[in-house]
């Protein structure tokens, strides 16, 4: 192929199954020799949750309906995620944050030419060292630690830059059919849809790029 294939990858940085796919996605890239470009999309879990977010503990047993439940899903993800390389530490989450500065942030992170490092960071506060990722302070530090400048990370924040076009995006995934993430893009058109296995994941690329050279 002359150009690489885009790939959106739509996610919530507080989706666990969203971390695992962009591993498994990472992998699947060293299976193939098929060229991508990445951007990522933002999708919120919850855009009803408030901007200083929620004791997570409560918030999950409310959505999930016991403690049992929810311990038996981190039980299958800690497994799921040491297998690429993930240390879930769900314990140690205390807030279940609202992620619209989060995806703000990681679009900032696009124009910066850092977006996969940042996500990266995003999924490795959240889920690995329980941090709030809603807030300001904390996306700052991930930012300039990313190479980006915190301080206009934090004025961009406070001024309420990208709020408008960031949920509309939301919004967008939503009227295309989005329910799920990780939802992975192709060339505009074809979805692979969940955390796939990398050779899964290489197939489908394969693929796709194979009928794109033939149109």
């Amino acid at each position: 192929m002359s150009l690489p294939l885009s790939v959106d990858i739509v996610s919530d940085v507080v989706c666990p199954w969203c971390y695992l796919g962009k591993r498994r996605f990472e992998r699947a890239l060293t299976l193939t020799d098929v060229p991508v470009a990445v951007r990522w999309r933002p999708y919120q879990l919850d855009p009803t949750l408030p901007p200083e977010g929620k004791d997570r503990t409560a918030y999950m047993v409310a959505k999930f309906g016991s403690l049992e439940r929810i311990q038996a899903a981190h039980e299958r993800l800690r497994e799921a995620g040491a297998v690429g390389g993930i240390r879930f530490d769900f314990d140690a989450i205390r807030v279940a944050p609202n992620t619209l500065d989060a995806h703000r942030l990681l679009r900032w992170a696009g124009e910066a030419g850092v977006a996969d490092a940042v996500a990266t960071a995003l999924f490795r506060a959240y889920f690995e060292a329980g941090r709030d990722i809603g807030d300001g302070a904390t996306l700052a530090e991930i930012a300039e630690a990313n190479g980006m400048d915190a301080q206009e990370v934090r004025i961009r924040l406070a001024s309420g830059d990208d709020i408008e076009s960031v949920s509309g995006e939301v919004a967008d995934a939503q009227r295309m059919g989005v329910t799920g993430v990780p939802t992975f893009i192709v060339a505009g058109k074809y979805a692979v849809v969940g955390a796939q296995e990398p050779e899964i994941i290489a197939r489908a690329l394969e693929t796709i790029a194979k009928e794109q050279d033939a149109a």
